[in-house]
């Protein structure tokens, strides 16, 4: 049985990530009690007639004290007839407040005596063991929901099997570092087609710019080093039970080289992965 947790603090985008789930044949359970978890995995795996594919989302609802235990309460979960994935999702709290305001809904943990803000934080102090044993981290401050329901559907959804799921993500440095990179290459050394006005207008999935970062000598060598780099470690990564890997690769903008670099990196990559997937933050926002 795939069994996938969905945490996060309210607002984060849970209820979006369920949705697409349980849109692609998932079982799934919204706010499960925590301590109803290994009872849930054994009736999955005695019932031949249930789906093998299961989400539970698990919230700050929950009893506290089980909440603290979720370690332990997961731990149970190991074994050879369950494969489990943790995947949280967070936003920045000045995100979470405009969500808010914006819905007008009430946060579950607000009070007379807690206020927004404070409820935000509280949320996250409980909610830390469950982050701190994430598989998958999302930060969903600058997705939109169809960004969410993309990622998910191809991050969680289509992931195959218990080998490393491996993304290569562009970006550009002006819009901000990737907060849910493992790794990050910066390839703003490289020369750069933005200058030449004829190229301006393409990306680095045009004919027009892989032509000419392709004849660059610098371009080559940076990705043979980082190629180098990742087939040295990721083994490594693999071993210590990593069930996701984020490589983002940088360039000012996120239009020309990084997204060259990336394509390059991923079509060399799916020769040695089963689970390699592509994304360019900018080209797709």
């Amino acid at each position: 049985m795939k069994l996938v947790i969905i945490s996060g603090r309210s607002g984060s985008g849970k209820s979006t990530a369920l949705n697409v789930l349980e849109d692609l044949g998932y079982y799934c359970i919204d706010n499960l009690p925590v301590s109803l978890l290994p009872t849930l995995a054994k009736q999955a795996n005695e019932d031949t007639s249930t789906t093998t594919n299961m989400a539970v989302s698990i919230d700050a609802r929950n009893i506290p004290s089980a909440l603290a235990n979720f370690r332990e309460i997961v731990t149970e979960l190991e074994g050879p007839d369950n494969q489990v994935e943790i995947v949280y999702l967070d936003a920045h709290p000045d995100t979470l407040l405009t969500r808010f305001s914006a819905t007008r809904r009430k946060h579950p943990l607000t009070g007379p005596d807690t206020s927004l803000n404070e409820a935000i934080e509280k949320e996250g102090t409980l909610l830390g063991g469950i982050a701190d044993m994430a598989d998958l981290t999302v930060d969903t401050t600058a997705l939109s929901m169809h960004q969410l329901r993309s990622l998910i559907k191809t991050r969680v959804a289509q992931k195959q099997g218990e080998e490393t799921a491996l993304l290569f993500e562009s970006f550009g440095f002006k819009h901000g570092i990737p907060t849910d990179s493992d790794l990050v290459f910066d390839v703003r050394c490289l020369p750069n087609p933005y200058w030449d006005p004829k190229l301006r207008k393409y990306t680095g999935q045009d004919p027009a710019i892989i032509r000419f970062l392709s004849q660059e000598a610098l371009v080559d060598k940076m990705f043979h080093d980082i190629r180098q780099f990742l087939e040295n470690w990721l083994p490594e990564f693999q071993n210590n039970n990593r069930t996701y890997m984020t490589v983002s690769i940088g360039c000012t903008g996120g239009q020309h080289r990084s997204v060259y670099m990336s394509e390059r990196l991923t079509k060399h990559f799916r020769q040695a992965f089963a689970n390699v997937q592509l994304r360019h933050r900018e080209l797709d926002a």
